[in-house]
């Protein structure tokens, strides 16, 4: 009895153990259900399921007649898995395959290549680098060797795609399109260090991201789940007022004068009169004291500094307004020198008396300009200061880039900073702090007959090449003075040019009208000591039908022996005015006329235009050539066997290809798309060749490649 009772109450024992282990599941389970559930559910999911991104396609920066500033290009990373590739196939097509690659990369030969897959080959290597950053034309054609042809499991090749930013133009106008780049953690922060159109306009070109579902369907293979995919919305584009040959005439003349005069850095703006369209804004830097290269360093045309004399048409257009001069009063310059309270002022050359302002102001007289302001508002400052403020000198000009800075005016309520010298001073350009587009700005206001005009930098906004925004210019004031006091304003810029301080620059075939500056430098830690300047010149042509306006400011380094404005600034405006105009953006008799160059050994070299044009270039530099057809027709600048110069006929017949060689690209591609052709351009510059031959018929729709220079 007492063995059946002990094994009954060891059953029973185990029997509630049992019961008591269950019921503990069953809670814990039901607490997991409820406290804990879905987390765990999720990150079961999770190991099963997972969501991928579809990323949306970066939308391409343009100019108005369709050049490509800025896109987005794929490239390919491959690897080569060399233990799925069978024996025999490899060491068949070895030699072949490493000859092959060493045509295609050029970075070794092909002995090189060969022992370096075979190496791989017999350490079955899993993921051998054979590239990276791969251009996408290359990697099509790898994709067509011998082994690689076999596909992903029998010729091993690993692709991994990376969509990259590509500027084609280089450093021309980096830093007004901008560089994009991904965003990167840096100090547990996400930084993206984007500049430029590409930052003011991030949202319109990024796009939106899509995304699908994937299932685990293998230990390493994932499928998407059918129903689960939300496209990517890609980016639009944007289409920039930038001309992409004004803006290479502007960085390369800005270059020389840089690299002429040793200077620390400058900028050339050009503004188109009519609209505000932004048509170049060149900067170009390097380091104060060390001879590195110049390059797009930073924006340069919205650094706020003191102009200089080029500010002095705003005293004169405040004067002008309150009636209180005519341009053809005299002033007395008091031979260069005159003391304003405890502060003596000086002009540049001494010895000037009295002459009327016209002449005062070209000939940039400091103490002119500062006797005015001072004789009519000393008693009354604030009025001078009403009249900077309604030409938006207080504000920021609002162009469509981040990083402006907002105009700096001082004021007589500023105890601290005001005292009995500032207004002579501040007529003069100095007290003032804005940028050269804010002094741009302005000239460009007296060059449109008063319209103030806000600069801007993007016209439109395409989606798959429609249209979805047009941005119309805006006139910040319609009249910033009367007809009258424009017209005088406009006889004191001519008269710079004419008998001032820019004359070295008048041009015999169009008329330019403008203002000098120097002023002198204290800013970021520079001391006047220093002897650091910046020289400017801002203007308009032609002056009697203005088309540009253009300001450029250099600044020099420490102690340079160059820096008036009309030394170091003036020349650069003439050489791009100049340059400008030839290619036909001014206007001729008889019409635009196209550039034209001296090339070693070739002679004259001149785009097609009009008879009439072309022999008014000749006769600019002093080259005779007869020509009996009529003057409308097109024809070509060459020189023959003897090196004598002569019109070639350049004759357009319909449904035949035209002979585009010598020509403009602007030029080309308006006579090839006439004829039904689809244009396709390699390199810059002048065209060199064409793909299709000259006088052979056409089809529509047909590629023509065209090669420049």
């Amino acid at each position: 009895m007492n063995v059946r009772r002990d094994i009954r109450f060891r059953v029973y024992l185990a029997f509630s153990g049992i019961c008591v282990l269950g019921l503990a599941i069953i809670v814990k389970a039901a607490l997991i259900q409820a406290k804990d559930g879905a987390s765990l559910r999720a990150r079961a999911q999770s190991m099963s399921v997972r969501t991928d991104t579809i990323f949306a396609e970066r939308g391409n920066i343009y100019t108005e007649d369709g050049t490509m500033l800025c896109s987005t290009i794929p490239q390919f990373d491959v690897h080569l898995d060399m233990a799925v590739i069978k024996k025999d196939t490899f060491y068949k097509h070895i030699d072949t395959l490493a000859y092959k690659l060493s045509e295609l990369f050029r970075d070794a030969s092909a002995a090189q290549y060969k022992s370096d897959l075979t190496k791989a080959y017999k350490d079955s290597a899993r993921y051998y680098e054979l590239g990276t950053k791969i251009p996408y034309d290359k990697y099509l054609v790898l994709r067509t060797f011998p082994i690689f042809n076999k596909g992903a499991r029998r010729g091993g090749m690993i692709v991994s795609t990376r969509n990259t930013r590509d500027n084609p133009y280089g450093f021309l106008a980096l830093q007004t399109v901008g560089k994009y780049q991904p965003a990167i953690w840096r100090d547990k922060k996400l930084v993206r260090n984007v500049k430029g159109l590409e930052a003011m306009y991030d949202s319109i070109l990024s796009g939106k991201n899509g995304w699908y579902l994937s299932q685990r369907i293998a230990p390493t293979k994932w499928a998407s789940i059918e129903g689960s995919r939300i496209e990517a919305q890609n980016g639009k584009d944007i289409v920039t007022t930038i001309d992409i040959g004004i803006q290479n005439i502007a960085e390369h003349a800005l270059l020389d004068a840089l690299r002429q005069y040793n200077c620390w850095n400058g900028t050339c703006i050009v503004m188109e009169v009519s609209t505000g369209k932004i048509r170049a804004m060149a900067n170009l830097g390097t380091d104060i004291d060390k001879q590195s290269p110049y390059s797009e360093d930073k924006n340069y045309a919205l650094t706020l500094a003191e102009p200089g004399s080029t500010f002095k048409i705003v005293t004169l257009l405040s004067l002008l307004k309150d009636g209180l001069i005519n341009v053809e009063d005299n002033v007395n310059c008091y031979g260069g020198q005159r003391q304003f309270a405890f502060r003596v002022m000086h002009d540049s050359h001494h010895g000037l008396g009295v002459m009327p302002i016209k002449n005062a102001y070209a000939q940039s007289s400091n103490v002119a300009m500062g006797s005015l302001a001072y004789e009519h508002y000393y008693k009354e400052p604030e009025r001078f200061i009403k009249h900077i403020k309604e030409l938006h000198l207080n504000s920021k000009t609002g162009i469509d880039l981040f990083g402006e800075s907002k105009a700096i005016v001082t004021e007589p309520h500023e105890k601290n900073l005001w005292n009995a010298a500032t207004l002579p001073w501040l007529a003069t350009g100095y007290g003032v702090m804005v940028t050269p587009l804010h002094t741009c700005m302005i000239y460009n206001a007296v060059a449109n007959n008063g319209r103030l005009m806000k600069p801007y930098l993007v016209s439109s906004i395409r989606e798959y090449g429609r249209e979805v925004k047009r941005i119309e210019p805006t006139v910040l004031e319609e009249s910033v003075a009367s007809k009258e006091v424009i017209s005088q304003l406009r006889k004191c810029t001519e008269e710079v040019v004419l008998s001032g301080t820019g004359k070295h620059i008048q041009s015999p075939y169009y008329k330019i009208a403008g203002k000098t500056g120097t002023a002198q430098v204290c800013d970021k830690g520079i001391p006047y000591s220093a002897r650091v300047y910046q020289g400017s010149f801002v203007g308009y042509f032609p002056a009697d039908n203005p088309k540009y306006t253009m300001i450029v400011v250099i600044r020099t380094k420490k102690n340079s022996g160059s820096y008036y404005g009309g030394t170091i600034a003036a020349p650069v405006f003439r050489m791009v005015a100049d340059k400008i105009f030839a290619n036909g953006q001014g206007v001729w008799k008889g019409g635009p006329v196209d550039s034209f160059s001296k090339t070693p050994d070739k002679g004259i070299v001149a785009h097609t235009t009009t008879v009439f044009n072309q022999q008014t270039l000749l006769n600019a530099i002093n080259l005779k050539s007869e020509w009996n057809e009529r003057a409308g027709s097109m024809a070509a600048v060459k020189t023959d066997s003897s090196h004598r110069v002569v019109l070639a006929s350049r004759k357009v017949v319909q449904n035949l290809v035209p002979d585009v060689v010598g020509m403009s690209l602007k030029d080309a591609v308006y006579v090839l798309e006439r004829q039904g052709l689809k244009v396709r351009v390699m390199g810059a510059g002048v065209i060199q060749s064409q793909s299709l031959v000259p006088g052979s018929a056409v089809r529509k729709g047909q590629i023509i490649i065209i090669q420049l220079s």
